[in-house]
């Protein structure tokens, strides 16, 4: 496990999209228990795509050293686009609201939906492995799901910890247009500085 893993996950999943502001949601609503239901829902919304993502790039190694660095170089572009799309979208860092009475069982479903439902996160996965996967590693796919397991409970503990404090959040940060514009920037900048230090890597 390497520190630019760990900074690189925690950076991705801290940046807010659907399944954090859907936990951030169920807090407003149905308080920290809520939060964290709809946290481990979305969290395991993200199997499907880390399987299929795991899948394809245990074949494309074995078939080609060459083109699994080819994807590698792909996901750093990938990197950069999403500084570039974080800078640019200003809706992403907004939430509302959500009053309506929900049960255990639909917060769990709507979370898990909201990620299988979301083919950014395959994409993604295509992108982020291999940059922290040699196309020389003896277990390559034991080591993709080492990294994706990790993956996965850093998006649960940030995304819990999301909905634990997300009427503070709302009402102190969310509602502030100059701070949004700063955190967009930090994040977008953060997404570049990784992209440029992994493409050396």
């Amino acid at each position: 496990m390497t520190t630019e893993f760990l900074v690189t996950s925690l950076i991705v999943v801290a940046t807010p999209g659907t399944g954090a502001l859907y936990t951030m949601a169920a807090g407003l609503s149905r308080g920290a228990r809520a939060s964290a239901v709809a946290a481990l829902a979305c969290t395991l919304g993200i199997i499907p795509h880390m399987v299929a993502a795991i899948t394809g790039l245990a074949a494309l190694l074995n078939t080609s050293a060459t083109a699994f660095q080819i994807l590698k170089y792909l996901g750093v572009a990938y990197l950069l686009y999403m500084a570039w799309k974080t800078l640019r979208d200003k809706d992403s860092l907004t939430a509302e609201k959500d009053t309506s009475p929900r049960s255990v069982a639909k917060v769990i479903t709507s979370g898990i939906l909201i990620n299988i439902l979301n083919p950014k996160l395959t994409i993604f996965f295509f992108a982020f492995l291999p940059q922290f996967v040699s196309p020389g590693e003896p277990n390559a796919p034991l080591r993709m799901v080492e990294l994706s397991a990790v993956f996965m409970l850093l998006t649960f503990l940030v995304f819990a910890v999301y909905g634990i404090f997300a009427a503070a959040i709302a009402r102190r940060v969310l509602s502030r247009p100059r701070v949004l514009t700063w955190m967009r920037r930090a994040f977008a900048g953060a997404f570049a500085a990784l992209g440029a230090r992994l493409a050396f890597l």
